[in-house]
């Protein structure tokens, strides 16, 4: 397992731990940060096709890679600027210190990196993804979904699911709740078992009315592991919906368990099942 690869696991532990859905979106959300193989390239590249320079590059923008993924921006930061030292034309290492001033809160240096990682490599679809993902979190909802798009565009990009979502997810905030239903149940339809997926299409369609729909994914997040006070909350709402009451006390049973001090937990004793 890679580095990257146990940092999402993390992210999935802290939605099932309760954590705020923007806090796991900010993990699962964002993009590739492990340098890999021509990843966005028009071909797949292979070890022979590095130098030497971008070698020793790769190996240590892996190392500062590790240290994003652990939450250890600023030494993550540091390394980066090691890689630039070592190859300053590498587009995987802006595209990581892109994601870096994300975090950091500095959209224009953030923005700044990806366009650099793109004028180096247009067909890079990590990166366009980060790019779209930037503009959205700043409600540049048309430019957010340009970039998504490009990043689905590419032949050998591995990371549908993920832009499919962060596209639906965008689209619902710029209240476009046609395309985020379609958007989302592309990326279930790639990956059924993430949970802010599962969680944001059952809740687009419950604000349309479509009970028994959202009904059908809600119980399927809220039966496995990564239940957590918001979807059990959205669980009963549904469920109060569709006149089930054992449902319904099973769930709150549930969250009145799990997550005694949620807002969700809050919001049942007060039955406020309409706000």
């Amino acid at each position: 397992m890679t580095k990257a690869m146990a940092a999402r696991n993390r992210a999935r532990a802290g939605w099932l731990a309760g954590a705020a859905l923007a806090g796991a979106l900010t993990m699962l959300l964002a993009g590739c940060a492990t340098p890999t193989q021509g990843a966005g390239s028009g071909e797949m590249a292979t070890p022979s096709d590095d130098t030497e320079q971008r070698r020793r590059a790769r190996i240590r923008l892996e190392l500062a890679s590790g240290y994003y993924e652990e939450g250890k921006t600023e030494v993550a930061l540091d390394e980066v600027k090691q890689v630039l030292a070592v190859d300053p034309t590498f587009p995987d290492a802006y595209n990581l210190r892109g994601l870096i001033y994300m975090r950091l809160g500095d959209n224009r240096q953030a923005e700044e990196n990806f366009l650099r990682a793109l004028a180096l490599n247009p067909r890079d679809a990590d990166t366009a993804h980060n790019y779209g993902w930037l503009h959205c979190t700043q409600g540049r909802y048309p430019e957010s979904e340009r970039f998504f798009r490009q990043a689905l565009a590419s032949p050998i990009y591995n990371g549908r699911p993920r832009t499919w979502m962060a596209m639906g997810v965008c689209q619902a905030r710029a209240g476009q709740v046609a395309a985020a239903e379609d958007s989302l149940a592309r990326s279930y339809e790639l990956d059924a078992g993430n949970p802010i997926t599962g969680y944001n299409l059952a809740r687009i369609l419950y604000q349309k009315g479509e009970y028994g729909r959202a009904q059908f994914y809600i119980r399927r997040l809220n039966n496995s592991e990564l239940a957590n006070a918001e979807s059990l909350w959205l669980g009963i709402k549904v469920e109060q919906r569709m006149n089930d009451a054992q449902a319904m006390s099973q769930l709150s049973e549930v969250l009145r368990k799990r997550f005694p001090n949620s807002p969700e937990r809050k919001s049942l004793d007060r039955r406020a099942f309409d706000e």
